[in-house]
């Protein structure tokens, strides 16, 4: 049986609709100001807050709110830099619900609460609707569930639970309850070698792609990695053969920008552009991560990209806000988007100036909204798998 579900997250003061009525300044009126005043605005409440104050931008933000940040990067390296900054008291992170959960998880850990005697450090989220499609096609109660059926045909004792760090923070708890980690796009491998240490199997989730990848480049085949389907009624759509031979049960879940990429993108690419090279995010199908010629982290494609010489010719298969600054960034290559349809992150495009002057005015104010605040159990199981996998190498 499973164990005792863990606790939602809570969010204070709640949803849209109520922080409008609990707001000082409702957001409907910041929905009417012109761009000019709402920058104005917005570095007025930063210089108030000072250093109390950080700002955090993913790197998928659109860049009149990348202009406002103090940080950029991704997740989890923001949530990083942010929980270890001394004069911090608020952060607001302008990215999606389970970075803010992150932030929270490590600002708010014992060791920094009782540096600040105890003073949680706030996170908000400037728009409770900027969520994740692919953390939120691996619920909670749905791995459980998963977690149990499986427990019928083979060892759960010797599957280790991996949690993409693109998941909500019940997910991560789950993994640190049941000697399981969290994994980044960047040292999933690491991380999947240190799982098979311990145990026979992996569970990933929630993103196939990514798992797939990675242990194929570890000689694991197709084969010995069936999917999990959470709306099959019987062993996520396998049988008792397919789990007994597995390595690695994957989550049927993905990233909606980076599924859209295809083979026929590369091939075209190739073909009009002689001699371009293709960088992908491992989060893309594997027809496409195999045709390429570097695919790797967010980090990574910025990385490779600053590192290139000038001449050089990318088509690049990641959000479009990203793999358009670095085309502005560097015009001294040429840069193309890998896909001919428009393919942008849809939440993480609902931040924008409006939510982000309507937050900050709210809290500086003392009506703070979008507050971000995961309980305790959750908390600290979480870091139990973060901690893991801090310890990878």
């Amino acid at each position: 049986m499973t164990s005792q579900p863990l606790p939602s997250v809570t969010v204070s003061p709640g949803s849209v609709e109520q922080d409008n009525c609990q707001a000082k300044h409702p957001l409907s009126l910041y929905k009417t100001l012109e761009t000019g005043e709402l920058v104005g605005r917005i570095e007025a409440v930063r210089k108030q807050l000072g250093d109390s104050l950080l700002i955090l931008g993913h790197h998928y933000q659109q860049d009149e709110v990348i202009a406002h940040t103090d940080l950029r990067g991704d997740s989890y390296q923001l949530s990083q830099m942010a929980a270890a900054s001394d004069a911090c008291r608020t952060i607001v992170f302008c990215g999606v619900h389970f970075m803010a959960e992150t932030a929270d998880i490590l600002a708010n850990r014992p060791e920094k609460l009782e540096s600040r005697g105890g003073q949680r450090v706030r996170v908000i989220l400037p728009d409770m609707a900027a969520g994740c499609s692919m953390a939120d096609m691996a619920a909670i109660a749905q791995v459980e569930d998963a977690w149990e059926d499986m427990s019928e045909v083979i060892d759960t004792d010797r599957v280790i639970p991996v949690t993409y760090i693109n998941s909500a923070a019940s997910l991560k708890a789950f993994c640190g309850k049941h000697g399981g980690i969290v994994c980044t796009s960047s040292n999933a491998k690491a991380v999947l070698e240190w799982a098979f240490e311990r145990g026979d199997r992996v569970f990933f989730f929630p993103d196939q792609h990514l798992g797939r990848n990675t242990a194929l480049k570890m000689g694991i085949t197709e084969d010995q990695m069936p999917v999990w389907d959470p709306y099959e009624m019987e062993l996520g759509g396998n049988d008792d053969q397919a789990l007994e031979r597995s390595r690695v049960i994957l989550w049927k879940g993905h990233c909606s920008v980076h599924q859209m990429f295809r083979p026929e993108h590369v091939h075209q690419f190739r073909k009009q552009h002689p001699g371009i090279k293709i960088l992908v995010h491992p989060e893309c199908p594997r027809e496409v991560n195999d045709l390429a010629d570097v695919s790797g982290s967010t980090g990574l494609i910025i990385k490779t990209v600053q590192e290139s010489p000038a001449g050089t010719k990318w088509a690049i298969g990641t959000e479009l806000h990203l793999v358009n600054r670095l085309k502005a960034e560097h015009p001294e290559q040429e840069i193309h988007f890998l896909s001919p349809v428009v393919c942008m992150c849809a939440t993480m495009y609902r931040i924008d100036l409006p939510h982000l002057c309507w937050s900050l005015e709210n809290l500086r104010d003392g009506t703070p909204v979008n507050t971000i605040e995961v309980p305790e159990e959750v908390t600290r199981w979480s870091l139990v798998a973060l901690e893991r996998m801090l310890s990878v190498k």
